[in-house]
């Protein structure tokens, strides 16, 4: 991948904490395909937004893996959730790589489509669902990157990374994209 112009990776930033409390226009919940709380960032996601989110999520209904649906945020500082479905890792070679960065695409699509300025992403798809962090964070940050390249909206992408490790390799794979060598 060529280096991306300076004003797309500054539009990208780590931070690290819980995303429920991040001030943005969306954050992301690594949701299951049911859109019903789980562990994890779903779960923290659906208590802090009570039980308006999970009464939405059940009109809104399935959603297939690699895709997103929104939602209102109920009582999170976020308007509006947007549940990305990640794989399950099951060793790489069943199209893991291609739907984590769908998942990742279709939520920015959702954001743009809204209008929205700001979203925050957690490392989808890397806790109970087992995708390897290393791997996530490069599909992440290069996915987010290509699509700001060609898009205005959103104007802002927080990687809200919940332990340092996390937030380590997404800040290393966008140093990699920095310097031209890919993530």
């Amino acid at each position: 991948m060529n280096p991306l112009p300076s004003e797309t990776l500054a539009r990208m930033k780590v931070v690290e904490g819980d995303i429920t409390t991040l001030d943005v226009d969306a954050i992301v919940n690594a949701a299951n395909s049911r859109l019903t709380p789980g562990g994890g960032v779903s779960g923290a996601i659906h208590r802090a937004a009570g039980p308006g989110l999970r009464e939405e999520c059940k009109t809104v209904g399935h959603c297939p893996t690699g895709d997103a649906r929104i939602t209102a945020g109920h009582r999170l500082r976020a308007r509006y959730v947007i549940h990305a479905v990640g794989p399950r890792w099951h060793g790489g070679e069943a199209g893991e790589d291609a739907l984590l960065a769908s998942a990742y695409r279709r939520s920015l699509e959702l954001a743009r489509d809204h209008g929205l300025k700001s979203i925050a992403f957690p490392a989808i798809s890397t806790g109970i669902y087992g995708f390897p962090p290393d791997r996530a964070a490069r599909i992440a940050v290069r996915t987010v990157a290509e699509f700001l390249d060609a898009n205005p909206l959103p104007e802002t992408v927080l990687f809200c990374c919940f332990g340092r490790e996390s937030a380590d390799l997404h800040r290393r794979a966008l140093e990699a994209l920095a310097k031209g060598s890919g993530a």
